[in-house]
């Protein structure tokens, strides 16, 4: 946890729940608050489960070095913790249902070679605007998709940093948790794997969370998540080569598949063949980009990416928008990663509002005065339209412009009718760089 004014109750209050024999577990809170009112509020959270006979420990640090890796590492020297076989790990905000780990635990008891148990991920807050919706789709697609054919195909892929089950011998044997990128759960399921450690991903174990509903804080995660696996690639990439343990096949697909395909390339090239190599072409007529390149490949592909969300499928072209800018982000985090460079090693936890837009909605519908927040959002959870204030961002508006010239150039002389996605694309790299995010409320 660190500073989780809006959550702490819940997940700790879930944690507490869980159903296990109570002398055999141990609930741990990992408080690496800055605010010395929050940090009261957690402690006497866990004193008041504590007096009613579960076992919660409440650890905090004197620094925050490392990070969530380093909280890792330091709750499992704890003296309490040296008797434990597994250790089941959950961000601030998630929620496990109090069969979580009777479902999760026989999959390690039975099975000696396997690491991970991870469970899927379930939104409490994904009907709350179109931004949540949209990472919705993109989150149901990994889990669907991605974190599905890894389990079944090499019984590796990348632990999703909360929601799961390790086997601690398994990350004393692959090094312990290591802070030397921000992906440190990625970093452990690599070392892990390249020691022969299996994973199993159980979609029909589902732990409610919640997604960041603040374009501001989607951006932090965004370039958390793009920045670390490129960086961790540039680390691992010829310990993975060189590695003796796994198969030939295995270490393909996890440079290959896992790392340079998904984790860099992927945001390079929709970035550079979206807004950059399509809008050229429009200014020099001798180069034709054929429709099926244009058009149809990648439309088949952006429907199967809808596959794990249908309830949002005619969410589509605003996401593939939306998919386009964040690209930009992301390669610029990629390449961050990849060069050590700037804001590599930045570490923004993620925004958490919990019940916060609830609260506020049943405050407004009894007519009582909702408690205010310090920070610019003006929202409601039953308005159309919401807008959220963040700073400039120029290179967003730098090609929004290039982009409407684009557009404006192919409306005068163009043949092949593009102008109408350039626009629709500068109005997207508009709204987000000047910072004012609208977020629609979707009616289903």
């Amino acid at each position: 946890m660190f500073n989780e004014r809006e959550v702490y109750k819940l997940s700790i209050g879930a944690a507490s729940n869980l159903s296990w024999p109570a002398d055999r577990l141990v609930i741990q809170v990992l408080d690496d608050s800055t605010d010395p009112a929050i940090k009261q509020m957690v402690e006497q959270e866990c004193q008041r489960w504590a007096s009613k006979g579960i076992n919660i420990r409440y650890q905090i640090r004197e620094n925050r070095t490392g990070y969530k890796a380093g909280a890792l590492k330091e709750g499992l020297k704890r003296s309490y913790v040296k008797h434990c076989e597994h250790v089941c790990i959950f961000d601030a905000d998630f929620q496990p249902e109090p069969d979580f780990l009777r479902r999760a635990i026989p999959f390690l008891v039975n099975n000696p070679d396997i690491a991970l148990v991870q469970a899927r991920w379930r939104f409490v807050n994904a009907n709350e605007c179109l931004l949540t919706r949209m990472q919705e789709m993109s989150l149901d697609y990994h889990f669907t998709v991605e974190q599905e054919v890894g389990s079944a195909t090499h019984a590796f892929f990348g632990f999703n940093g909360t929601a799961g089950v390790w086997r601690i011998a398994a990350i004393n044997d692959a090094g312990g948790w290591k802070d030397r990128t921000t992906v440190e759960d990625m970093d452990l399921a690599v070392r892990a794997s390249l020691r022969g450690w299996k994973f199993v991903y159980l979609g029909d174990l589902q732990v409610k969370s919640e997604l960041p509903s603040t374009f501001k804080a989607f951006r932090f995660q965004q370039h958390r998540w793009s920045c670390g696996p490129a960086n961790l690639f540039r680390k691992m990439v010829m310990e993975i080569v060189r590695n003796k343990t796994v198969k030939f096949w295995k270490k393909v697909y996890v440079i290959y598949s896992f790392f340079f395909v998904r984790k860099i390339i992927a945001h390079m090239v929709t970035f550079c063949f979206y807004c950059v190599v399509l809008p050229l072409t429009i200014l020099v007529p001798e180069v034709k980009v054929p429709i099926w390149g244009a058009v149809y490949i990648p439309s088949v592909i952006t429907v199967l990416n809808s596959v794990g969300t249908p309830r949002s499928i005619h969410l589509l072209f605003y996401w593939i928008l939306f998919e386009n800018v964040m690209s930009l982000h992301r390669t610029k985090a990629a390449l961050i990663g990849l060069l050590e460079t700037g804001r590599v090693n930045e570490w923004v936890v993620t925004e958490k509002l919990g019940n916060t837009l609830q609260k506020a909605a049943d405050a407004k519908k009894s007519n009582t005065k909702a408690p205010r927040k310090s920070r610019f959002r003006f929202t409601d959870r039953n308005s159309v339209f919401a807008l959220t204030y963040n700073r400039l961002n120029t290179l967003e508006l730098g090609f929004a412009a290039f982009l409407f010239l684009c557009g404006c150039f192919d409306f005068v002389n163009g043949k092949n009718n593009y102008f109408i996605y350039l626009w629709l694309q500068t109005v997207t790299f508009f709204i987000t760089g000047i910072g004012y995010v609208g977020t629609i409320i979707p009616s289903s």
